[in-house]
């Protein structure tokens, strides 16, 4: 079984955690399947949008911790890892695509990194946000020293990864971590990208991509990229004959 199944429908790349008997926990199987997933996504010029969820009761459960602890080098191990999870998660943070994630049960240590490579992020309710790191004694990665401040602001950031307290799915609203509660948030993240697959799909993927890139980039650097995006988009089919629609032509 793949730890992670990757499907194609209507123009949407559904990626699918696919640990449920370990709470799709990220081992070096599920490491490599992720990026390999994020890879297809990113290359399929027929993808115009991606849905990621979690199979089982949890969307993910972090780091596997038990294929730490039985490695014959737990530091080296431990570092290729977070080096082949951080790559898969990297690539669905850059592409020009947008991506939503589906979360539900528990989201804990590097889950909250998978789960903020979604623009926008709709949790189950009585989902659980656990930091997770310090109780085992680490630290973050999955990308989650940056995403998660730049989701929640620097201070709320830094009182939910020190408290070692639970968030509630209704204060990880409250807090920006998620962006909407919903009863079966994986119809809902469908519905989504299915709008955005049939909209101005390309639009949506650069407009992510370039205010993604806002955050660290500098204004100068952000400045071209914008000048340079939006001179190609307007030539497009897709924004011409937007163009016609807006101006009734």
């Amino acid at each position: 079984m793949s730890a992670v199944t990757y499907s194609v429908t209507d123009g949407v790349a559904h990626i699918e955690l696919n640990r449920p008997e370990a709470a799709n926990t990220i081992d070096m199987g599920l490491a490599r399947a992720l990026g390999e997933a994020a890879v297809a996504a990113r290359e399929d010029d027929g993808v115009r949008a991606v849905v990621l969820s979690g199979a089982g009761k949890r969307f993910c459960g972090g780091g596997d911790v038990s294929t730490f602890a039985d490695s014959d080098d737990p530091s080296g191990y431990v570092h290729e890892l977070a080096t082949t999870a951080d790559a898969g998660i990297h690539v669905l943070e850059s592409m020009a695509k947008p991506v939503v994630s589906a979360v539900h049960g528990a989201v804990a240590g590097g889950g909250l990194g998978v789960m903020l490579s979604g623009d926008v992020v709709v949790a189950a309710e009585g989902t659980k946000f656990v930091f997770a790191y310090p109780a085992i004694g680490l630290t973050p990665d999955c990308g989650t020293s940056a995403s998660l401040p730049r989701a929640m602001g620097q201070q709320r950031a830094l009182a939910f990864a020190l408290s070692g307290a639970a968030l509630t799915s209704e204060q990880a609203l409250a807090h920006g971590l998620v962006t909407e509660v919903a009863a079966d948030p994986l119809t809902r993240a469908h519905e989504l990208a299915a709008t955005w697959a049939g909209g101005a799909a390309v639009a949506f993927g650069e407009a992510r991509r370039l205010l993604r890139a806002g955050v660290t980039g500098s204004r100068q650097e952000i400045g071209r990229d914008e000048a340079g995006t939006i001179s190609a988009r307007s030539t497009s089919p897709e924004a011409q004959a937007l163009f016609a629609q807006f101006l009734g032509r």
